[in-house]
């Protein structure tokens, strides 16, 4: 089978990795997105479906529920390590904003909403590390720590192991090691970083660290330093795995503009004991494997929104936690009915904001809207969802005209409004067009009364980005009140197409 790179071109990032028998398993990064801590599964390591999520809720308060003008953006949960020991699958990960570090685990790694462990305290970007009837969490940025849990790993083990592993250099760093993945095997413990250094090629690196000795001292050796070709932007943290055959692979994630953190997959081979990663020290643009094509189902698609139970398919999240009674797929069949229960000021403040991830390198996201239950302050349409956001819907003003807006926010928090035009009846459709080719990074926005010639509107979104909300450009279906609650907004049709 031919591998292609990026194996998947939307935003997966901090992959970690497990097999069980023939079947893969990878976990990702979500943050605030809801349900989160998405598994995803393949048989040949390039063709990837989504089967769970760890979690329906992260936490229940104000910042989850975008209430009082707080907001969990660029928090929640990221750079999951996955396991899988004694019949158990467990998922740990740390919150920088609730302070703590959480443990899922489950008997089913294909069934969603495991149960937890919490521990008090950020380790950051944890990995666990089951050895000789022990466990461990080896953590941290730069000077890495290790700590001993109980042996069901329900919280620390007292008078367990917890002490500095290593210190990792400091110099010419603009980041110092994180995002540890821990391995033992065939002896030698194996901690596997990236770092970004500021001499060299300047860019973000993959690092491993080995010892015979897990508190002993470690050797060092710098793995993949390569950007594939894409504007110095180094392919680094993730796992590796082996396959039932012997063979080894790397899957690692490199930032990729506005689409977000993109997956790629590389050979590894084994050399005087330390990993080699890809092709003499290259990410290979594409490469043969011995796997079969694995048919999975897609991980971004199209949904009617014609289903008979308020279940939502696994391609979509939530922007923060939902207000549950404020969204069916039953209200009306064939459509997904919002509502509004309390007011917000723009799109991030919105609750119940469904999306899913944009693709690369160009892609295409339409729907219909029926406008017949919006009030007067109320806008609903798509939206292409970021901190620097552009949406287009329809807006009611105050005298209950509806006109076809566009919105956009800026760099520096100021929205700007294109558009204005006057709605002809109660229903329209909307569609986003995105365009990520060699870091355009444009999107698009139309609307059309007929679904078949559609009409452009306002000037393109130049899309960012941004650490303050730390993912890709999402799609999103959103509908919201700014003078009063109680309306609601119905869709249909909603389509995802590769330009």
């Amino acid at each position: 089978m031919k591998v292609e790179n990026p194996i998947i071109w939307a935003d997966f990032p901090d992959p970690d990795i497990l097999r069980v028998e023939d079947t893969y398993y990878m976990v990702t990064t979500t943050m605030f997105m809801m349900p989160g801590g998405p598994i995803l599964r393949s048989k040949d390591l390039a063709n990837w479906e989504p089967v769970s999520y760890i979690f329906n809720s992260l936490e229940d308060n104000e910042n989850y529920r975008l209430e009082a003008g707080k907001n969990a953006y660029g928090n929640g949960q990221w750079a999951t390590s996955l396991k899988y020991h004694d019949g158990l699958f467990y998922a740990c990960f740390a919150s920088n904003d609730l302070k703590k570090t959480f443990i899922y685990y489950s008997p089913d790694i294909e069934k969603s909403y495991w149960d937890r462990y919490t521990i008090e305290g950020v380790y950051h970007d944890p990995s666990l590390l089951f050895d000789d009837g022990r466990v461990y969490l080896i953590y941290g940025n730069g000077d890495i720590g290790i700590v001993e849990l109980k042996e069901d790993l329900s919280g620390l083990k007292k008078d367990g192991v917890r002490q500095i592993l290593l210190r990792t250099p400091r110099e010419n760093m603009i980041l110092r090691c994180e995002g540890c993945r821990a391995y033992k095997l065939w002896g030698y413990y194996y901690l596997l970083f990236i770092e970004w250094p500021r001499d060299g090629k300047q860019r973000r690196r993959v690092v491993c660290y080995r010892s015979r000795d897990l508190l002993g001292d470690y050797e060092r050796r710098v793995l993949l330093d390569d950007d594939l070709g894409y504007k110095n932007q180094g392919i680094a943290q993730g796992a590796f795995i082996d396959s039932p055959s012997g063979d080894w692979y790397a899957i690692l994630f490199q930032d990729h503009g506005a689409v977000g953190r993109i997956p790629h997959l590389m050979p590894l081979s084994w050399e005087d004991g330390w990993p080699a990663i890809g092709d003499r020290g290259r990410v290979p643009k594409s490469f043969e494997t011995p796997f079969k094509p694995y048919r999975a189902r897609p991980l971004i698609t199209s949904d009617s929104f014609d289903h008979r139970e308020n279940k939502l398919g696994l391609q979509w999240q939530w922007n923060h936690n939902p207000l549950d009674n404020c969204w069916s797929f039953t209200k009306r069949p064939g459509y997904l009915r919002l509502e509004t229960k309390g007011l917000a000021t723009d799109i991030l403040s919105a609750r119940n904001t469904l999306s899913q991830r944009t693709s690369g390198p160009k892609a295409i996201y339409t729907v219909r809207l029926d406008t017949k239950g919006l009030k007067a302050g109320d806008y609903a349409g798509l939206v292409a969802l970021q901190s620097q956001y552009g949406t287009i819907g329809v807006y009611v003003d105050r005298d209950n005209t509806r006109k076809i807006l566009v919105r956009k926010r800026g760099q520096g928090g100021d929205i700007g409004e294109q558009g204005g035009l006057v709605l002809d009846g109660s229903n329209l459709y909307l569609r986003v067009s995105f365009n990520f080719t060699k870091g355009l990074d444009l999107a698009s926005f139309y609307y059309s009364y007929d679904g078949i010639s559609f009409n452009k509107i306002g000037s393109d979104l130049k899309m960012h980005y941004s650490l303050d909300l730390f993912i890709g450009y999402r799609i999103g279906v959103f509908y919201y009140s700014t003078r009063q609650a109680g309306g609601y907004a119905d869709f249909c049709s909603f389509s995802y197409t590769v330009d």
